[in-house]
């Protein structure tokens, strides 16, 4: 049904062109410095993501601190979570002008200040801006650069690497759950949340070790040698790729010109310093600050035309129908998986089961075969005789027919093997980059990924709220399980669609020609 990752368009250049130029390979680009960005995103993953999937337990605490509905409460946890996949674009912006370890530590201390003053929170509004806002702003400061950054350095097993550092969602989801619910018995949820928002601060050590690639090692990745035996089922979307390319190239001239024109400005006010340097101290201090004004000026102009290009020039990224509807699936997806980890505390309860799930919970059943799928799944897709998205597909499958049955489950053990297979089939969430990577390219991975995500972050910031609005309704969570899988469905469907549909252009073309 669809290619290898490798003929989705890798390389949005010509492929006579692959192979043809010898380039000393960086040591670092799938060793070296790169199994050290996937510690720090593993790291990150655990500290963000991991948390995120443990806020079951503050949730409980919360409704019992303010006796607020469990629509209301769940907005807490849906703004976090939302909020950090929500800023997706904009953090693109800023790892446009300022590059992913300013970006990452930036974000490490935002997310710390963030738990931290929500120790303090006096009702679940103030929540809603110190841990929603605050946190949600600072984690997905920290989120898209660990991503990025995995993909920029690795390329040869990139599904892997991806794999092995977004399985720090799992770890962190089982040791997270574990830790905040020891902490909220020994010193209470405030102290829980104090204590968390200090270790968070590691995030600023995780980003310290995102060390950049020089531009070279980054544009070197389109002559990476690629093999003649693969086959080339996927041309439909190679030509979607080479769409934004071609149209991508119709601005570099201008900003090429603009370049220059920046360049002129920073050698003027050089001279005009070396020139000065008889004056006194305090006109040669004031030409510096000049100076830095107008580089700053020169990086923050750099950046955001690279990102309004992205978005909304001549090569946009929404001319690519395939990713468009991998856009749409983005939307529906994401809260049929955030739903359970923040309700299966309250269904376990409602159900008579809390003595069981006390011994071994269902959140963490999910997360540590969540390990395993990742890990699997991203082993799996890098075999040269799989497709990528083949493998993305069928386990989409799994993870909404779990959904669907979840709710039919009302002992532990259906309950424990439903989560088990919901853990494994979510690991899908590791070959997302890759999916994205392959559609769009290595240049526009920050800035299409920012788009998924946001798309992720709008489904899990709706989800759980509604979810709990149709259990204030309903005193069941059944309707919402059952509504949000056939909304990831519609989704799934999208995604079978539009390759179909790209599949039949490339076909029609020659037949054209040979008319004429």
């Amino acid at each position: 049904m669809y290619a290898s990752r490798e003929d989705i368009g890798y390389d949005f250049g010509d492929d006579s062109k692959v192979g043809s130029k010898p380039i000393k390979p960086n040591p670092n680009i799938d060793g070296g410095w790169a199994w050290m960005i996937v510690l720090s995103s593993f790291l990150v993953h655990i500290l963000i993501m991991g948390s995120q999937m443990a806020l079951g337990i503050l949730n409980m605490e919360w409704l019992e601190e303010f006796n607020q509905s469990r629509g209301l409460t769940a907005w807490v946890s849906s703004l976090s979570m939302g909020i950090t996949l929500i800023v997706g674009p904009f953090i693109g912006l800023f790892i446009s002008m300022c590059g992913c370890r300013k970006t990452a530590i930036i974000g490490g201390i935002l997310n710390a200040l963030g738990w931290i003053l929500s120790a303090y929170a006096s009702d679940v509004h103030y929540l809603f801006l110190t841990f929603g806002v605050t946190a949600g702003i600072g984690s997905g400061m920290v989120y898209l650069p660990a991503v990025v950054m995995v993909g920029q350095y690795f390329q040869k097993r990139r599904a892997l690497a991806q794999g092995l550092s977004t399985t720090g969602t799992g770890f962190g989801a089982f040791l997270m759950t574990a830790l905040l619910k020891y902490l909220c018995i020994e010193f209470g949820w405030r102290n829980a949340m104090f204590i968390q928002g200090a270790v968070s601060l590691n995030l600023c050590v995780c980003g310290a070790l995102m060390r950049p690639l020089s531009p070279k090692d980054i544009v070197s990745e389109k002559y990476v040698v690629r093999s003649n035996s693969e086959d080339n089922q996927a041309k439909a979307l190679s030509h979607s790729a080479e769409t934004i390319k071609s149209n991508g190239a119709l601005g570099a001239e201008p900003e090429k010109k603009k370049e220059a024109t920046n360049e002129e400005v920073l050698d003027s006010v050089q001279h005009t310093e070396s020139g000065g340097k008889s004056r006194d101290g305090r006109s040669m201090y004031g030409l510096r600050i000049l100076k830095t004004v107008s580089q700053l000026t020169v990086t923050v102009r750099n950046g955001f035309a690279i990102w309004y290009s992205s978005y909304f020039g001549a090569a946009s990224l929404f001319t690519n129908r395939v990713f468009v509807a991998f856009i749409i699936w983005a939307l529906f997806a994401y809260s049929s998986f955030v739903i359970p980890f923040i309700h299966l505390p309250e269904i376990v309860k409602q159900y008579n089961l809390s003595s069981q799930n006390n011994i071994f919970p269902l959140t963490s059943i999910i997360a540590i075969v969540h390990i395993f799928g990742k890990v699997t799944l991203g082993i799996i897709s890098d075999l040269p005789c799989v497709s990528t998205w083949n493998v993305f597909l069928m386990a989409n499958f799994t993870l909404v027919t779990c959904i669907l049955t979840l709710p039919l489950m009302q002992t532990y053990v259906s309950l424990a093997v439903v989560c088990a297979l919901i853990g494994f089939s979510s690991g899908y969430f590791s070959l997302m980059p890759v999916v994205t990577e392959d559609l769009v390219g290595t240049k526009h991975l920050a800035n299409a990924y920012g788009i998924i995500i946001c798309a992720n972050g709008i489904s899990a910031l709706f989800g759980p709220p509604f979810a709990g609005w149709i259990y204030d309704i309903t005193q069941k969570y059944d309707y919402s399980f059952y509504i949000s899988g056939l909304l990831y469905m519609v989704g799934i469907v999208f995604l079978l669609i539009q390759p179909c549909i790209q599949k039949k252009q490339p076909r029609e073309k020659p037949t054209e020609e040979a008319q004429v």
